[in-house]
């Protein structure tokens, strides 16, 4: 894909980089899962200027579509200081219901309008921004080690050609990255106040509850499923743990039940019902399903008939304990910000929960009040200030 005549804005020969005209060019981009819409071919365009190696990859798995990936590093050394970020967006539903158009990339009063202004190419902005300015203050190169840029395209989706497979591909090609830094929208109500170090994992699952169809009037011939199913819903749903050091308690919760049966005399033969559990560190996949088997077993005292879906899950929890790398993040962000981060494990899965296989990942980016909205919007002065959370934590990262 060409790209327009403004998807320059962000770039200048002077080796600077402004964060607010970069996020405007990709807000110009329709990058809508899985499309790429000109977003990565734009940042390889500003990154290979400031003497990145970039790197475009493709990659696919049957029944899912193809994506485009992004990754680029400049520096050969360690430590190696990654920052990770997806450019695609959720569809901005009905455009006219904006203020302005989705794709437009305007400002109005301080105020940048765009789907995916903060979840999240505004993040991708500050720290390809924050990453330009420290190498021009600094010939061109790290002070020492490298920094890398994980930028993916399946985020918003099923999450299996994005961020999973390009940290495969780096570790097959004997990439190692030490620490990264996720820009996704973490902080609650001013930019500074929240540090996700932590996201709970997130497991579906299906109970299917086998009975005999029959005529209400005839209480023998039938085996009703759906007496079974309260009753093993009700089993299931006893508290899973108490919670840990670093997060609330895990909770199942049952989202639809369904049998399939418009005729009120007639007793159905299946009764179905979905359940979805957040997770934490007291638990892995395999355990908790374990678990839940057990429950259901229990329950069902041979007498009930059942099963139990699972269908494949990868969001797992991850968890950045307190260390020397929060402390640099928190201290960075309050010098800037003048606010104390919290380190919260509040929320849903981000791709934070692949990266922590490869190094410790926190998640810190825009204020994410407006994403997946109409009217997704950023202040001006918030991607101004993230640009320089992000320069901070890189110099004082290679200090």
């Amino acid at each position: 894909m060409s790209n327009p005549p403004h998807r320059r804005e962000g770039w200048n020969d002077s080796m600077t980089a402004d964060p607010v005209a970069i996020a405007r060019d990709l807000l110009r981009c329709p990058s809508v899962t899985p499309e790429e819409g000109g977003a990565l071919a734009y940042l390889h365009d500003v990154l290979t200027k400031a003497g990145f190696a970039v790197q475009r990859l493709k990659f696919t798995e049957p029944g899912t579509a193809p994506i485009e990936n992004l990754y680029a590093r400049i520096g050969t050394g360690r430590p190696n200081l990654a920052f990770a970020g997806h450019t695609d967006v959720v569809p901005p539903g009905d455009a006219k219901a904006w203020r302005h158009p989705p794709f437009a990339g305007e400002i109005d009063d301080g105020i940048l309008y765009g789907r995916g202004a903060v979840d999240m190419k505004g993040g991708i902005a500050c720290f390809v921004a924050a990453a330009i300015g420290y190498l021009a203050a600094n010939a061109g190169k790290p002070k020492q080690g490298s920094i890398s840029l994980l930028i993916t395209g399946d985020e918003e989706s099923v999450a299996v050609n994005g961020t999973i497979k390009l940290l495969q591909w780096a570790a097959a090609r004997g990439e190692k990255f030490d620490h990264c830094i996720l820009g996704e929208p973490s902080n609650i109500e001013a930019l500074g106040d929240t540090i996700k170090a932590g996201r709970r994992g997130s497991l579906n699952g299906t109970l299917v509850v086998h009975g005999r169809q029959g005529h209400v009037a005839y209480p023998n011939r039938f085996d009703n499923p759906i007496r079974g199913l309260v009753m093993l819903i009700a089993a299931m749903q006893s508290p899973l743990d108490e919670g840990s050091e670093q997060f609330d308690p895990s909770n199942l919760e049952f989202t639809s039940v369904d049998v399939g049966n418009p005729t009120v005399n007639l007793v159905p033969g299946e009764a179905r019902a979905r359940f979805n559990i957040r997770y934490n560190d007291h638990h892995s996949q395999a355990s908790l399903k374990a678990l839940i088997e057990r429950r259901a077993h229990d329950a069902a005292v041979g007498r009930i008939r059942y099963s139990l879906e699972w269908p494949s899950s990868n969001a797992d929890v991850f968890v950045t304990k307190p260390g020397p790398f929060t402390d640099l993040a928190a201290a960075a962000i309050a010098e800037v910000t003048g606010r104390q981060p919290q380190l919260s494990t509040t929320g849903g899965t981000s791709d934070a929960r692949f990266i922590k296989d490869y190094c410790p990942v926190l998640e810190f980016g825009l204020v994410g009040q407006t994403m997946h909205q109409v009217d997704e919007r950023v202040p001006v002065a918030d991607l101004v200030a993230l640009t320089a959370v992000y320069r901070s934590i890189i110099e004082k990262y290679f200090a």
